[in-house]
């Protein structure tokens, strides 16, 4: 099994907590992470089966007294009917750690649960797909990311990776099965994750009545990340209005599938862009829909820089994420045209992030930066993600550090 960076602060924090939540997006590897990590005593139950399903739904004391904690109850948004006994026996047993680990795909209808019954019990973690370093196995030593720690953690024995490989990667996408099993084809694997998630989730979260439509949906949606988000351009796509499209893209945001990047707000003399950016969260998903099927030519296709743009956005939310943390990121446009593709902020001093595609990066690459400069906080260092293989200086507080090395 590839070892995840998530295992330690799992451990760590159901010593804290009567209850602990694993979230993320279908098939990220909530489950075999949970049962690989249990301690012996611990049982596993599914309401991924009907039956055992509507015995939690129907008769949820009965259910607990029959799978007592400590358990690991996955696919727990089945039925939310538990978290009031779950409550209740939390609250019986106030000395008791890590009783309950839940798990789930669908945070809209957890979070709705949780938030009236288990607020103040239970711990939230958010696992995403693997990281490039949880690929590479060489998960415990990933930090959060941020350009001043890049000089630091530098490695002259890590592994390096071609402008291709990167792109290979970007290709088949973070989805542990596509690891463990590696002969198996990406595309009968995102074409049976989409079927599954269209006739699962979304028709129960959404009551779909056209399921081709809101497949149509979803592919629009891949083609457009790392990009503005413009409901009535997505809409018109697809043929439907823009109330349906924002229900829509919200259900997809629920499900773990697209985060949207709100832009950088401050009292700057400028005028900012204030819509969101819409980026998938795994690239293999979003290639798999836009009909890339082969690393060439996605990488010199008109959507290489998109890709890029969002494989280097989910390495540094895995890289908080994964550890526990929260990360804050942004992005900056103003009505001049000027954009910093991302922002880190942490303890009030912003990080600017330039994505390039290239091996050769110089001072016009980070050119733009100085607009920060008119906020009222404080500027750190920045750096550009590029294909150089080291990390090394390019201007006054910038570093260019290879997309490999977040």
């Amino acid at each position: 099994m590839i070892k995840r960076t998530l295992q330690p602060f799992i451990k760590e924090t159901s010593q804290s907590f009567p209850v602990l939540l694993l979230c993320g997006m279908r098939q990220a590897g909530k489950s075999t992470l949970l049962k690989e990590i249990k301690e012996s005593g611990r049982r596993y139950i599914s309401l991924d089966d009907v039956q055992t399903r509507n015995f939690a739904k129907n008769d949820p004391k009965l259910f607990l007294q029959t799978y007592p904690p400590p358990v690991i109850i996955d696919e727990a948004q089945y039925a939310p009917e538990l978290f009031t006994e779950i409550k209740i026996y939390v609250d019986e047993h106030p000395k008791e750690r890590g009783a309950f680990w839940l798990s789930g795909s669908q945070q809209f209808r957890l979070m709705k649960g949780i938030r009236e019954t288990l607020a103040g019990r239970i711990a939230i973690i958010d696992l995403m797909g693997l990281s490039q370093k949880e690929i590479m196995q060489n998960a415990g030593k990933s930090i959060p990311f941020l350009p001043s720690f890049a000089l630091l953690k530098q490695n002259k024995s890590q592994t390096s990776f071609t402008a291709k490989q990167i792109f290979d990667f970007i290709l088949r996408g973070s989805f542990p099965a596509l690891y463990a099993f590696p002969k198996t084809r990406t595309e009968t694997f995102y074409k049976s994750y989409l079927q599954t998630y269209i006739e699962r989730d979304a028709r129960d979260d959404l009551g779909l009545k056209n399921e081709l439509k809101y497949y149509d949906f979803i592919r629009a949606v891949a083609a457009r990340t790392g990009n503005l988000l413009n409901y009535a351009n997505l809409a018109n796509d697809v043929d439907i209005n823009v109330k349906t499209a924002k229900i829509w893209l919200d259900s997809l945001v629920r499900a773990g599938i697209v985060m949207l990047v709100e832009p950088y707000s401050a009292n700057m003399n400028r005028r900012i862009v204030n819509t969101p950016k819409v980026y998938f969260l795994d690239t293999g998903l979003a290639s798999y829909l836009t009909k890339w099927n082969s690393a060439e030519t996605l990488m010199n296709g008109a959507m290489s820089g998109a890709m890029l743009e969002t494989y280097v956005l989910c390495e540094i939310l895995k890289s908080y994420r994964h550890n526990g943390l929260e990360e804050n990121i942004s992005f900056y446009r103003d009505s001049n045209g000027v954009e910093i593709d991302f922002i880190i902020e942490q303890n009030g001093i912003l990080h600017p992030i330039e994505i390039k595609k290239t091996a050769a990066p110089d001072k016009h690459s980070c050119k733009k930066f100085y607009i920060l400069k008119e906020s009222k906080k404080e500027v750190g260092t920045g750096a550009v993600l590029c294909f150089y293989d080291s990390v090394v200086p390019i201007d006054n507080d910038v570093l260019s550090i290879p997309v490999w090395g977040i």
